[in-house]
């Protein structure tokens, strides 16, 4: 079986949501505890394959998203938190739509954005400030918080003589 990077993204939602639901049955311990075994099982043979693959095939894996998601599901993501969020905010760059990132942070389980605001125009149909948003939570679900701090665009300035009408001189 093969899902492509949507697929795999609708997947891990939807297991997300059936996990969140079982917290809601009447006696969840037997479910939990089956989940949790099986959880650390593959999280061990996860952690086998990139201790055979050596210092190379886990920021290898890393690049797939899903793989990502897994590795830092175990622990096993060759990034620190502050880089992946890095990371992410730089694969989401080109789909802010004129906005720019200023800064980025990541401290005691908030990672905070200074995000200055475009003018608009093409590309801007999506809300830059949700689109980093998702992006950091995936890359670094473990952070507890997002601030999104946004400030608006530079004011446009027009200089002077494009305002005189022509043959009027300045005095």
């Amino acid at each position: 079986m093969s899902l492509t990077d949507r697929e795999a993204a609708e997947r891990v939602a939807r297991v997300d949501a059936l996990l969140d639901s079982v917290e809601s049955l009447p006696d969840p311990g037997f479910t939990v505890e089956v989940l949790q075994a099986l959880l650390d099982l593959y999280g061990e043979a996860l952690a086998r394959i990139v201790a055979i693959g050596g210092e190379t095939l886990g920021p290898a894996l890393a690049e797939d998203e899903l793989v990502a998601y897994l590795l830092v599901l175990h622990g096993l993501h060759p990034l620190d938190v502050s880089a992946r969020v890095e990371r992410a905010v730089s694969r989401v760059r080109p789909r802010l739509g004129g906005s720019a990132v200023e800064a980025v942070t990541v401290a005691d389980g908030v990672a905070r954005v200074r995000l200055q605001r475009g003018r608009g125009g093409c590309g801007a149909a999506t809300d830059p400030s949700a689109l980093l948003e998702e992006a950091i939570r995936n890359a670094a679900p473990e952070v507890d918080r997002v601030e999104i701090e946004e400030v608006g665009p530079p004011p446009v300035l027009i200089p002077i003589d494009t305002l005189r009408r022509p043959g009027t001189r300045a005095s």
